[in-house]
């Protein structure tokens, strides 16, 4: 009751909200709000009341504590997204860089290679960036993880062999470039720089060893050596001396023949007299190889091969007068003009005598002529006369006339005895000036 009285007298404000003054009035009458028993039970239910809501806010709210280290935790996550962010920018990067170069490498192989890598690789990204997604950068933008694979072990072979050049391992260089996946080195590029190292006395020289290595192992490939890389080594072999290589690569068929691979062995023969027969037997192949009968038919011609050469003519049946005169001019055998002027085989002559020798003394191949004129005799020139639909009287006038000027006097006047003796020839002295051409015409 002292303790009743205490509250009740106490100036400590107090203040009971609607709900609880509700609850008050329901439980409670003003007599049982001083009774100490009904106060106690009154108690009881507020202290059950103040459970069940402390139970209610431990599931529905948390600590200001728990708000700042979740704040924490979520700073922390949001750092490491953004390194994961950065992370795959960093990707993409690299992976559209592969790329490029898988597109870039090789079409810079294909061509001549005459800038660097790294510039090319430049313009094709200035292409992009000028068209767009579009024509050939739809391709480089496809999504092919193969290429980009093939684009890395393609690049590793590029850099690896730049790095033993600059290490000065050019002997493991030429054979690395030799044999590197899809030929990926096996360009004038690789030659440019394997020439740009030169001989080292002592050592043999890196240019020939590549392309030792390269020749040996063409027919892996399905396709031979380029022609471009053909000419290259053949030149490198022929200037170290190897024509046993060139004979062996040649015969061997491990390389693409050209015209100008031809000509650099002709040369060759011409410059050593002593392999002369051997690089004109070598230039025939090729030159046949190529579809180039006239210059296969000169090659079997400076062999001495008349006989052979006159068969391929007689096989090939597309030669000219022209080209017959072009091959007496770059070889002017006397035998092969003597096998040109007669019958071969039961078909007429290929080339007039009287119009040859007509044609030696215009391009200034007057002892040719003249042995040709020293070797024959009145019986030959008159069948040859005879039978010679191609060279007209004045033309063999022309041409003893030459033999006159040339000291072959008994020549000279076999063949004008030959022309009077043809019927309808009339000979017209130079001082008659009485006789009239056209009378026969009016009579």
């Amino acid at each position: 009751m002292e303790n009743l009285r205490f509250w009740q007298h106490s100036p400590q404000p107090w203040y009971i909200t609607g709900k609880e003054h509700s609850n008050m009035k329901q439980s409670m009458t003003l007599q049982e709000s001083i009774n100490l028993d009904a106060l106690t039970k009154y108690l009881k239910h507020l202290e059950d009341k103040y459970a069940e809501i402390k139970q209610v806010m431990s599931k529905k709210y948390v600590p200001a504590q728990r708000k700042a280290d979740l704040d924490k935790e979520m700073i922390v996550i949001l750092k490491q997204r953004d390194v994961a962010e950065n992370l795959n920018k960093e990707l993409q990067f690299h992976h559209q860089r592969l790329k490029i170069i898988s597109y870039a490498l090789p079409s810079w192989v294909k061509s001549d290679m005459s800038c660097s890598f790294q510039d090319f690789v430049k313009q094709i990204q200035k292409t992009k960036v000028l068209y767009g997604d579009q024509s050939i950068v739809e391709e480089l933008c496809e999504d092919d993880p193969g290429k980009a694979k093939e684009a890395e072990i393609l690049l590793y072979y590029f850099e690896r062999f730049n790095e033993l050049i600059s290490l000065g391992e050019y002997e493991k260089a030429a054979c690395f470039a030799a044999n590197s996946p899809r030929r990926i080195l096996q360009n004038i590029g690789t030659v440019n720089k394997l020439k740009a190292v030169g001989k080292i006395r002592g050592k043999p020289f890196p240019l020939l060893l590549f392309f030792e290595a390269i020749f040996s192992t063409s027919c892996a490939h399905r396709r031979p050596i380029d022609a471009e890389l053909t000419l290259e080594g053949i030149k490198c072999a022929l200037s170290e001396k190897r024509l046993d290589l060139v004979i062996n690569w040649v015969t061997q068929e491990r390389l693409t023949f050209s015209e100008e691979a031809g000509d650099v062995i002709c040369d060759y023969g011409e410059q050593n007299t002593y392999n002369k027969a051997k690089c004109l037997a070598l230039a025939q192949i090729i030159y046949i190889e190529c579809s180039l009968p006239n210059k296969a038919l000169l090659c079997l011609c400076k062999q001495g091969q008349i006989h052979w050469a006159m068969e391929y003519i007689g096989q090939f049946k597309d030669f000219t007068s022209n080209d017959l005169m072009q091959l007496i001019k770059l070889c002017p055998n006397t035998e092969l003009i003597q096998c040109l002027t007669k019958e071969w085989n039961g078909k007429p002559p290929f080339l007039s005598f009287g119009l040859v020798i007509l044609h030696l003394f215009s391009i200034d191949m007057k002892k040719v002529g003249i042995k040709l004129l020293q070797e024959i005799n009145k019986d030959a020139i008159e069948h040859l006369m005879i039978n010679d639909p191609f060279c007209s009287l004045e033309e063999w006038q022309e041409v003893a006339n030459i033999c006159l000027q040339n000291g072959l006097d008994r020549l000279s006047n076999d063949i004008m005895s030959i022309l009077r003796s043809q019927a309808g020839v009339t000979e017209i002295s130079e001082e008659d000036d009485t006789v009239n051409l056209m009378q026969h015409v009016f009579w």
